[in-house]
């Protein structure tokens, strides 16, 4: 039955696993104050955890995936194939508790909210974030689960087409997974690639690992005026700085803190806006599944710069608020599914 506030609206039901008791409990507190969040279910662990979720169906699931006695990534797998649900992974300071937060995203979570530094536990105060990852994660709707066979990278290895000098690419809300399904399908010599995706600091370089290690291309986290070479692929460090493209005949990763741009630092639209006016018509845009705006506009300067440019589809995306917002300016030549953007991307538009 579907829970109600005091003004008769339906409150976001959500079930927490997590093994410790007094992390259960203040995650219960801290989210129920909001008036719009009700915590519907509290496992210990997996089986108490699928237990709930075919049981009380929330609309959003928290996970820690460091329980003693458990792979979290085992169950998080099986609840996107089984019984898709949006899901925060809540995170450990640990080295290895970014490592596996990566690989969460790469799954299928839907965001990461990590715990402090100096004792493991929750932020004594954290203005509303989990509340609101909570809120976006609720708007998500899965529809169809992307293959994520790598047919489209031997393809892509033999027939690309008027190689561009740059791909850019930008993502949001379930962007980790999408990434990964479409960068599984570049080729290992693929051109110069710049990647904006919305992520905290602390975790981008275990992702830039996750990617790296699952995809033909080498992935690194940029760096300020790294030369781009073929065979690389560039992802923005996500702290307070803008990746962009300089240069002129030797092109390079730019760095520059800034205010933010789409509501964002870094942003898309700072990455694409500079590909456009940089590189112009001998680059390919790509904005995939986000929340919000982000690259929207960049992605149609790109388009008028004469680039060719792609939008992930509505049916693959985890959220379809940035290629929407695209699509709806006319920015996007191309609207596909992830699984075959990669083919797109290599072989001439018809």
């Amino acid at each position: 039955m579907m829970s109600t506030d005091t003004h008769g609206k339906s409150k976001i039901r959500v079930v927490v696993v997590e093994d410790s008791p007094t992390m259960r409990a203040i995650l219960k507190t801290r989210l129920e104050r909001e008036g719009d969040i009700t915590v519907v279910g509290a496992a210990a662990n997996a089986a108490e955890g699928r237990t709930m979720i075919r049981e009380l169906d929330p609309d959003v699931v928290t996970l820690d995936v460091e329980m003693p006695g458990m792979n979290g990534l085992d169950f998080l797998e099986k609840i996107m194939q089984l019984r898709p649900t949006p899901v925060i992974v809540v995170s450990g300071s640990t080295q290895k508790g970014t490592e596996t937060t990566a690989r969460a995203l790469a799954l299928g979570a839907v965001d990461c909210y990590a715990k402090t530094e100096a004792t493991g536990g929750l932020p004594f105060e954290d203005s509303g974030r989990l509340a609101g990852l909570i809120r976006q994660a609720a708007r998500v709707r899965f529809t169809e689960r992307a293959p994520t066979s790598h047919r489209v990278a031997s393809e892509a290895r033999t027939s690309l087409h008027e190689r561009p000098r740059v791909i850019a690419i930008g993502s949001s809300t379930g962007g980790v997974e999408a990434l990964q399904i479409l960068l599984g399908g570049f080729p290992e010599n693929c051109p110069p690639t710049m990647i904006v995706q919305h992520i905290a600091a602390r975790f981008a370089p275990a992702v830039a690992r996750t990617l790296d290690a699952n995809c033909p291309p080498r992935i690194l986290i940029a760096e300020p005026d790294m030369p781009l070479r073929d065979g690389h692929v560039y992802i923005a460090p996500g702290d307070d700085r803008h990746l962009s493209v300089g240069g002129i005949s030797a092109l390079s990763c730019r760095l520059r803190q800034g205010e933010p741009m789409s509501g964002h630092i870094p942003s898309v639209d700072v990455l694409f806006h500079s590909v456009a006016k940089v590189v112009g018509q001998n680059a390919i845009g790509i904005l995939l599944t986000g929340m919000g705006s982000d690259g929207a506009k960049g992605l149609l300067a790109m388009s008028q710069a004469g680039a060719r440019t792609i939008a992930q589809d509505e049916a693959t995306s985890t959220v379809f608020g940035m290629p929407r917002a695209a699509i709806s300016l006319g920015a996007a030549n191309v609207v596909a599914p992830i699984g075959q953007i990669a083919r797109h991307t290599f072989h001439k538009a018809a």
